[in-house]
């Protein structure tokens, strides 16, 4: 039985960080799993500072938050500064490196570097920079499966972004090809 995992996405708005979360969360459903997603935007909304918080488990969450999270993902300088304190003692941190001039203070993380805004710019589009990380993620974790979440993006994108199933795809398999697990 798996225990709580728990997730926390992190950056500016506009970075699709609630998106994938959301996402993550949808293809926990598809894999039967037990799901809390609670979204937070900044006051600023879009460019602010948003986050959202994911919790999957085998069986039923008795506590949506996340305070000691198992992972974090960051997409950007502010997001490490508030979140990389609180992950759990051999937790795993994401840093989209391309955003992020600061390498991680702790050393008792798995800490993985992503040039995911340079990548996405690879694939022609700067905007999957959060499906890199998301496939990353999926890679390292095996939360769910890449299948998963490519079925939880086809429930989720709406039909005037339909022409975009393909590139995601793409950058999902980009971050998940990132990394070798042993």
């Amino acid at each position: 039985m798996m225990r709580k995992f728990g997730l926390i996405v992190a950056g500016f708005g506009g970075q699709g960080v609630l998106f994938v979360g959301q996402l993550l969360a949808h293809a926990a459903v598809i894999e039967g799993k037990q799901v809390a997603w609670i979204p937070s935007y900044g006051p600023e909304m879009r460019g602010g500072t948003a986050h959202c918080m994911v919790a999957i488990a085998e069986r039923e969450i008795s506590s949506p938050l996340v305070e000691e999270p198992d992972a974090v993902m960051v997409f950007n300088r502010p997001s490490l500064d508030k979140f990389e304190p609180i992950i759990i003692k051999g937790g795993l941190l994401l840093v989209n490196s391309s955003m992020v001039d600061r390498p991680p203070v702790r050393r008792d993380l798995q800490v993985y570097p992503i040039a995911a805004n340079t990548l996405a710019e690879q694939l022609g589009n700067s905007r999957v920079a959060n499906m890199i990380m998301l496939g990353a993620l999926v890679k390292l974790t095996g939360i769910v499966s890449i299948d998963s979440v490519l079925q939880a993006l086809q429930q989720v994108l709406p039909e005037h972004r339909r022409d975009l199933l393909t590139l995601n795809q793409k950058a999902l398999e980009l971050g998940a090809a990132s990394f070798k697990v042993a």
